[in-house]
């Protein structure tokens, strides 16, 4: 690791995402600790949801080149286009945008 490269304080998780989007864990590892955490059972439902074929196998790619489940990926979309539409105007909600 370089000198220069120091792991920047983020004042949100949006800036934690963008950072992290662009930048290899390996090359800070260094500077991390571990953690220790438990996950409630209670945490998450499991809904069962039909997806098209393709869909999925488009789905499940991209989750294995991000080195994550394609369920993570699949309630990380989720709560991205939720944002957006929730951002979105009432006008815009109304007109039947998704």
């Amino acid at each position: 690791m370089s000198v220069d490269k120091k792991i920047p304080e983020a004042k949100n998780y949006e800036e934690m995402a963008e950072f992290w989007d662009t930048h290899d864990l390996a090359d800070y590892w260094d500077q991390t600790e571990p953690a220790e955490f438990e996950i409630s059972p209670q945490a998450r439902r499991r809904y069962l949801v039909s997806v098209d074929r393709n869909l999925l196998l488009r789905i499940q790619r991209m989750a294995r080149i991000r080195g994550i489940t394609t369920e993570s990926l699949v309630n990380l979309f989720l709560e991205e286009h939720l944002h957006e539409v929730e951002a979105q105007p009432k006008e815009a909600k109304s007109a039947g945008s998704i």
